[in-house]
């Protein structure tokens, strides 16, 4: 009978059948057992218990990143995010305030993470993380590579966790627990918090200490601005400046000598990035300093980042009000 039920499970998915004969996903079957020290046999096992889930496809072609920042902000920045986000730093004080106290990371950036990626903690996803990371690592040639990587991590992590493969649950990227880390994020930068023997993001305690140990091993700069905003008095200058890469490109004096005008004043030799943002009434520019770099650690989107900041900012606000 269990053979029976194995041989038709099999042939329900013939993306599995598929893994077994392909000489090209044989071949990354093999660079995932060097990689990682794992049994070809343990792998596809693995891939004999993972489905493929269109829903994941499609989730992973329309991103909300995709939006102007228009319509991307609507999505972080409400009162209802800003008022759970003050509730929650009230719930958790003296957990945030232990994780500033260790990792000088300020509570309202560790809110905000969780407050954009989960709600709180409300919406860690419902995709297994089986399936995400076999459906984009086998079914996704954009980013397969990354993904498989992911999907080798997951299988080390589920052993050192103690986990059945098809039981955790997280984002359509396979991303878990209530800071959303991928499997090797997990792996790195998760932390034991509250000391009880095991990394659980999905509890509250190990993922604000695991939010703010990402941070940290990020160089996050206690003190330091993140973000300001910006005008330009000469346009074509100032667009000349603009670049996609994330990292920081330019010193102050550059973008001033560019008519870039901040209300802030910077040393000359400040490193800095010039970004612009479609706004609902033009474009909006601001001058991003490090921090703003190292929130795009944890997401690579400047829309991602700009949404924590001012989350965060608001947060912050608030909080300090309700004292």
């Amino acid at each position: 009978m269990r053979l029976a039920l194995l041989s038709a499970g099999l042939l329900l998915s013939t993306s599995v059948l598929a893994a077994d004969t392909s000489p090209e996903q044989q071949a990354w079957l093999d660079g995932l057992a060097g990689k990682f020290d794992l049994p070809i046999a343990e792998l596809n096992e693995a891939l004999a218990q993972a489905s493929y889930q269109q829903s994941i496809i499609d989730a992973m072609t329309r991103p909300a990143e995709a939006k102007p920042w228009h319509q991307y902000r609507p999505i972080f920045l409400t009162e209802k995010r800003l008022q759970q986000g003050v509730a929650f730093m009230q719930q958790h004080q003296e957990l945030l305030a232990s994780a500033e106290q260790q990792l000088q990371i300020p509570a309202e950036i560790i809110t905000a993470i969780i407050g954009v990626e989960t709600f709180y903690g409300a919406n860690m996803g419902s995709h297994k993380v089986l399936d995400a990371l076999y459906t984009l690592g086998f079914h996704y040639p954009p980013r397969g590579e990354f993904f498989r990587s992911e999907f080798g991590h997951y299988l080390e992590l589920a052993k050192e966790q103690g986990w059945p493969l098809d039981e955790p649950k997280g984002s359509y990227a396979g991303a878990m627990g209530m800071g959303q880390f991928i499997s090797s994020s997990y792996r790195h930068y998760a932390v034991d918090f509250d000391s009880d023997g095991e990394r659980n993001l999905f509890k509250v305690d190990d993922a604000i200490g695991s939010v703010a140990n990402y941070f940290y091993e990020h160089k996050w700069q206690p003190g330091e601005d993140i973000a300001y905003p910006a005008k330009v008095t000469n346009t074509e200058a100032a667009e000349a400046l603009l670049n996609p890469a994330l990292a920081l490109n330019h010193s102050w004096a550059e973008l001033v000598a560019a008519g870039v005008v901040l209300e802030k004043e910077l040393n000359a030799d400040t490193p800095v990035k010039l970004i612009r943002l479609d706004g609902a009434e033009g474009p909006e520019y601001w001058v991003v300093r490090h921090n703003f770099y190292v929130i795009t650690r944890y997401n690579h989107s400047p829309l991602y980042a700009m949404a924590v900041y001012q989350l965060s900012e608001q947060l912050k606000q608030a909080y300090e009000q309700s004292l």
